[in-house]
C-alpha cells in the first residue's frame, strides 16, 4: 500500500505539475509579465526621484527587494520545478486519505481533488486574492499564518460537511469554514497598487481557474494511480 501511495503521487503529481505549469505560461505568466512592467516603471520613477507618489500604496521593506528569476529560461525552470514540488506533495495526501478512507478512483479522486481546491486556492482567495507582482499587502507572517488557518479550517470543515452524519458535526463544519472570514484576513495599509485593477481581477481570474483545472487533474489522476497500483499490489 506504501508503495502504491508513493507511485501515484509521483505519477499524478508529475502530470498535473507539468499541465498546471503549461496552462500558466499561457493564461497567468503575460499577466505576471504586464504587471512587472508597471513594477519596474514605478521603481524606476521613484529612483529618479519623481514627483509622482506611485509608489504610495505599497509598503517598504525586504519584500520590495524580492528575488526574482533571471531570464525567461529561469523563470520557465523555477516554475515548473515549484509545481512539480507542489503537485507531488499535495498528491501524496489525497493518496494517503485513499488509503485511509477506502476509496481512490478517477470519479472519487476528482471530488477530492474539487475539495482540495476549495481549500487551498477558493476559499484562502476569498480574504487575500491571487496578487501581482507590485499589489499592496500585508505583512507576509500575518499572510501566510492566516492562509494556512483559513486552509486548514476549510478542510476539517469540508470533512465534517461531507463524511459525517450528525446534523451536529455539519453545523461545526460550516462554523470551521466560516471561521477564518468571520476574523479577517490581514490588511494592507495601503491599497494602491501599481498594476491597474482591470489587470489585477484578470489575474485572480486566470489564477483561480488555473487551480481549478490543477486540483480537478491531480484528484483524478492521483486517485486513477491509486485504483490501479492498490490492485496490482
Amino acid at each position: 500500500m506504501f508503495r502504491a501511495i508513493v507511485y501515484a503521487a509521483v505519477l499524478s503529481g508529475i502530470i498535473s505539475g507539468i499541465f498546471v505549469s503549461a496552462v500558466q505560461a499561457v493564461r497567468v505568466v503575460p499577466l505576471i509579465l504586464e504587471a512587472e512592467k508597471y513594477e519596474a516603471a514605478a521603481s524606476a520613477d521613484v529612483g529618479s526621484g519623481s514627483e509622482r507618489d506611485v509608489g504610495a500604496g505599497l509598503e517598504s521593506g525586504d519584500e520590495d527587494k524580492a528575488w526574482a528569476p533571471d531570464g525567461v529560461f529561469e523563470r520557465i525552470a523555477f516554475t515548473v520545478s515549484a509545481n512539480l514540488l507542489a503537485a507531488i506533495g499535495y498528491a501524496l495526501l489525497l493518496a494517503a486519505a485513499f488509503a485511509a478512507t477506502g476509496s481512490g478512483d478517477w470519479h472519487s479522486g476528482l471530488l477530492w481533488g474539487l475539495g482540495g481546491f476549495a481549500a487551498f486556492a477558493l476559499a484562502p482567495a476569498l480574504g487575500l486574492p491571487p496578487e501581482l507582482p507590485g499589489a499592496a499587502a500585508a505583512e507576509l507572517g500575518a499572510r501566510q499564518a492566516w492562509w494556512g488557518g483559513t486552509a486548514a479550517a476549510t478542510a476539517a470543515g469540508l470533512a465534517l460537511v461531507v463524511r459525517s452524519r450528525h446534523p451536529y458535526s455539519a453545523v461545526l463544519g460550516i462554523l470551521l469554514i466560516a471561521l477564518p472570514h468571520l476574523i479577517g484576513a490581514p490588511e494592507p495599509q495601503n491599497h494602491e497598487g501599481v498594476a491597474p485593477e482591470a489587470l489585477a481581477r484578470a489575474f485572480v481570474v486566470a489564477s483561480l481557474i488555473t487551480n481549478f483545472l490543477f486540483w480537478a487533474v491531480l484528484g483524478a489522476a492521483t486517485g486513477f494511480f491509486f485504483d490501479r497500483l492498490g490492485h496490482s499490489s
